[in-house]
């Protein structure tokens, strides 16, 4: 009669530890204060690229650099609050 109850008590916890292992992670938020990998620098790179940022422009410089920096926040703003509506 005590195999039932002990057999019932393991699903559940089996369940609960499968539950908690496949349990999505939070969104990592950007901080700038973290140190980057090369990976997300490069990352970074290409979409400033994206963006319109022209490292060899170097007669335009500040001004290409931060409408491509904007033009990132932007879409990352977007992209966050896509995956947040999720």
């Amino acid at each position: 009669m005590k195999l039932i109850p002990r057999m019932l008590l393991c699903a559940i916890a089996g369940a609960a530890c499968v539950q908690y292992a496949f349990a999505d992670t939070p969104a990592q938020t950007y901080d700038p204060s973290t140190p980057k990998t090369r990976a997300e620098v490069i990352a970074d790179f290409a979409a400033w690229r994206a963006a319109g940022y022209d490292p060899d422009d170097w007669i335009d410089y500040p001004e290409n650099a931060i409408a491509a920096g904007r033009i990132v926040a932007a879409r990352r703003a977007a992209e966050a609050a896509a995956q947040s509506m999720h």
